[in-house]
C-alpha cells in the first residue's frame, strides 16, 4: 500500500482539499466524450486515450523568454497549448508540446521561492532523505538548480559524495559538492556515479516523456545490480482541479501531475514504492521508490544483445555463402518476392544481377518487382520452362507447403536452401525445426 498524505512540518492552510466539481452539467452524453477522444500517449502512465481538458490556445513562453522590451515581449512566438487529460490515470499534458521550442540551453529555469513555508518544506525533504542515507552515501541530483538541497545534505553528512547535474544552473556548491553543467544520461552516469540515492525535483513536468526517463533510471539500476533510492518531486494540480485554477497550464510545463497520476507513474517504474505524499499546502507531490530490484529487464537486454551478435555474424556468413553460390554458376531461383522474402533479399544483398530469378505462389504478384532488390516476380510456372538447380526459400516455415506445391506442379530442383541459425542450410539434410 502506498501511504498518501501531507508531509509533517509543512504548512497546510486549508487542510483536506474539497472534491473536484467539474463545471457544466453533472452528466454529459456518452457520445460527447466519444467524439472528443484523442489517441495520444500519456507521459505519466503510457495510456493512449485522452480527452480535451482546456480549449486550445496559443501563448508565448512564460518563464524562459525574459524579453527586454515591450516590443520584444509583444512579438514573442505564440506556441500551441492543447491540454488533454489521460482517461487511464488522470494526468494532464499538452498534446502539442515540442521540447525543441523551449530554450533550456540558453536560460536557466530557476524557481524563485525563499518563503518560510518553502524553506521549511525543503528542510523536511532533507530530513526524509537522511533516513535513507549512510554517512558515506553517494547522492546524485538531476536538475540541481542553484544547489540548495545538495548543500544542505552535504552539511549534514559531510563524508558523503554529492553530484549535481544541470546544463544551465547558477550552482553555488559552497565547496561541498560536485556540479556538472550537463544533462544527466542514465546509460552513462548511473554506472559512473553508482548513486545510493537519485533526486529529481521539478524536472519531470518539463519533459516530453517523464515515464521513459524514470524507466531508463530503473533499467540502469537493474544493470548495476545495486538497488538505488529514487526521490521525485513535481508540482501537483489536485488543488487546481478542485478550485478551477488555470494559471498552472503554460507551455514550459508539459506535464501536470495529480496524486493518482504521479503514484501510477512511480508504480509503473519501481516494484517498491515507499511512500507518496503531498506538501507545501498540497501544491507539490513527492515520492520515494526503490529502483533496481528486478532482473527481467536485464535478461531481455542480454537476449537482445545475443540475437544482435548472432545476426551480425550470420549476415557475414550468408553473404559469403551467396557469393560462393553465384560463383559456382548454379542456376538459383528465390521462392517469394514480397514481405519477409523481400526483407531477406534486401538484408543479404540478393541483387537482380547475380540472382535474377524470383517466383511467388501468389499469381497476383506476377510482373511486379521485388521492393529494393528489383527482380521481376514471376509465377511459379516459370520454373517449368526455366528450371533451377537451387531454390532458396526465405520463409522457412513455408518450406513444406512449397515442397508440396512443387510436387503438385511437377517442379524439381537439386537442392532447397533455407536460413537457419545464421547460415544457409540444405532443407533435406540439415537439422532444423521446419
Amino acid at each position: 500500500m502506498v501511504p498518501i498524505g501531507l508531509l509533517e512540518g509543512t504548512p497546510n492552510i486549508t487542510g483536506v482539499l474539497p472534491p473536484v466539481r467539474p463545471s457544466g452539467p453533472s452528466v454529459r452524453p456518452r457520445q460527447e466524450y466519444e467524439r472528443s477522444l484523442r489517441q495520444c500517449t500519456c507521459p505519466a502512465c503510457g495510456h493512449h486515450v485522452a480527452v480535451p481538458f482546456l480549449d486550445p490556445d496559443r501563448q508565448p513562453l512564460a518563464t524562459l523568454a525574459w524579453p527586454t522590451s515591450r516590443r520584444e515581449a509583444e512579438q514573442m512566438p505564440r506556441l500551441p497549448l492543447e491540454f488533454v487529460r489521460c482517461v487511464g490515470c488522470g494526468h494532464v499534458y499538452n498534446a502539442r508540446f515540442d521540447y525543441a521550442q523551449v530554450p533550456y540551453s540558453d536560460k536557466p529555469n530557476l524557481m524563485f521561492n525563499k518563503g518560510t513555508g518553502w524553506m521549511r518544506h525543503l528542510s523536511h525533504v532533507c530530513d526524509l532523505l537522511q533516513e535513507h542515507l549512510s554517512a558515506r552515501s553517494t547522492v546524485v541530483e538531476i536538475g540541481c538548480g542553484e544547489g540548495h538541497l545538495l548543500r544542505t545534505l552535504a552539511e549534514r553528512r559531510p563524508d558523503g559524495r554529492y553530484i549535481g547535474f544541470d546544463p544551465n544552473a547558477r550552482v553555488d556548491t559552497a565547496g561541498r559538492f560536485e556540479a556538472r553543467a550537463q544533462l544527466f544520461d542514465a546509460s552513462l552516469h548511473m554506472a559512473e556515479c553508482r548513486p545510493d540515492l537519485v533526486v529529481s525535483r521539478h524536472v519531470l513536468e518539463h519533459l516530453v516523456n517523464p515515464l521513459g526517463f524514470l524507466q531508463s533510471l530503473e533499467f540502469a539500476a537493474c544493470c548495476l545490480g545495486a538497488p538505488t533510492w529514487l526521490f521525485i518531486e513535481v508540482p501537483c494540480i489536485d488543488r487546481a482541479l478542485a478550485t478551477g485554477r488555470t494559471v498552472d497550464f503554460y507551455y514550459e510545463h508539459n506535464s501536470h501531475f495529480t496524486t493518482r497520476s504521479f503514484t501510477r507513474m512511480l508504480q509503473r517504474v519501481a516494484a517498491q514504492v515507499e511512500w507518496v505524499q503531498t506538501s507545501y499546502d498540497s501544491e507539490v507531490i513527492c515520492g520515494l521508490a526503490r529502483l533496481g530490484g528486478g532482473r527481467e529487464a536485464v535478461d531481455f537486454a542480454h537476449e537482445a544483445a545475443g540475437f544482435r551478435e548472432t545476426s551480425a555474424t550470420g549476415l557475414t556468413t550468408i553473404c559469403h555463402q551467396l557469393a560462393d553460390l553465384w560463383a559456382s554458376g548454379r542456376r538459383v531461383a528465390v521462392w517469394g518476392g514480397t514481405g519477409k522474402a523481400a526483407a531477406f533479399l534486401n538484408r543479404y544483398g540478393v541483387d537482380a544481377d547475380r540472382f535474377p530469378h524470383v517466383v511467388d505462389s501468389d499469381a497476383d504478384k506476377a510482373d511486379t518487382h521485388v521492393p529494393g532488390a528489383g527482380q521481376r516476380i514471376r509465377p511459379v510456372e516459370y520454373l517449368l520452362d526455366n528450371p533451377a538447380e537451387v531454390i532458396l526459400i526465405p520463409m522457412q516455415w513455408r518450406a513444406r507447403d512449397i515442397l508440396a506445391e512443387m510436387e503438385r506442379r511437377g517442379i524439381t530442383c537439386q537442392q532447397i536452401l533455407i536460413e537457419h541459425q545464421g547460415r544457409l542450410i540444405d532443407f533435406a539434410d540439415g537439422v532444423h525445426p521446419y
